[in-house]
């Protein structure tokens, strides 16, 4: 029986987070969900079950900034925009969870970003 892609990214997103919880308890963790049109992030506390910040390129101020939401000059801003409103809301220092996508190009270039905005990771 051969797994759908669908099912491949399932395991690689259900093997990246189980990683995530047996080496951390204590820091939330920034999550990424990357579309063909968009990005999304957010900075989320499991152990309360709260969603501390979150940033996206459907938001107007980032959209006005790029041309299209889904390349890696989008994943950029929205990096920066979530390492500032990480600081707003007092995280200084997360774990990155990049889902079942590979560190590479649009997650990347987040990550990048949010590193240079002053997020720890």
């Amino acid at each position: 029986m051969v797994a759908t892609p669908r099912e491949l990214f399932a395991r690689r997103r259900k093997r990246t987070r189980s990683k995530l919880r047996k080496h951390n308890q204590t820091q939330p963790r920034l999550s990424v969900f990357r579309s063909s049109k968009h990005m999304y992030a957010q900075i989320i506390d499991d152990l309360e079950g709260k969603t501390l910040a979150s940033a996206s390129t459907l938001e107007k101020d980032v959209l006005s900034k790029v041309k299209n939401g889904g390349d890696k000059k989008a994943a950029g801003e929205i990096g920066k925009l979530i390492a500032e409103r990480a600081k707003a809301a007092g995280v200084e220092s997360v774990m990155f969870d990049r889902g079942g996508y590979l560190f590479h190009g649009r997650v990347k270039s987040l990550a990048d970003a949010a590193r240079e905005a002053g997020l720890s990771f």
